[in-house]
C-alpha cells in the first residue's frame, strides 16, 4: 500500500494524475471531489481529510495493479527506491 505523507501529498497527486494521463478536472471526477480540491492538493494549499486520503490510496492501489501507475509504489516513504528485500 502506498504511504503518504502531507509533505510529499502535492507532488504525489501531481505524478498520479501524469500518469493516469488525466487533466485537474478529470482525476477529481474520478475521485469524486471538486476540480478545486485537486488543484489545493497539488498546490499544497490543503491536505486530504483522512478519509480523501484513504480513498486516493484505494483508487492508486487500484490503477497500479491494472498497470496504470507503473512508477507509483516503486519507491519507499523516503523517496528513494526500493532494494531488493525492503517493503
Amino acid at each position: 500500500m502506498i504511504h503518504l505523507s502531507n509533505q510529499n501529498i502535492p507532488a504525489f497527486v501531481k505524478e498520479v494524475r501524469k500518469q493516469l494521463g488525466l487533466s485537474q478536472e478529470e482525476l477529481a471526477h474520478e475521485l469524486g471531489v471538486s476540480f478545486a480540491t485537486i488543484n489545493r492538493w497539488e498546490n499544497g494549499k490543503t491536505s486530504p481529510s483522512k478519509l480523501a486520503r484513504t480513498h486516493f490510496r484505494m483508487f492508486c492501489d487500484q490503477k497500479r495493479a491494472k498497470g496504470c501507475l507503473p512508477l507509483i509504489g516503486a519507491r519507499n516513504d523516503h523517496g528513494s527506491r526500493r532494494q531488493n528485500g525492503d517493503r
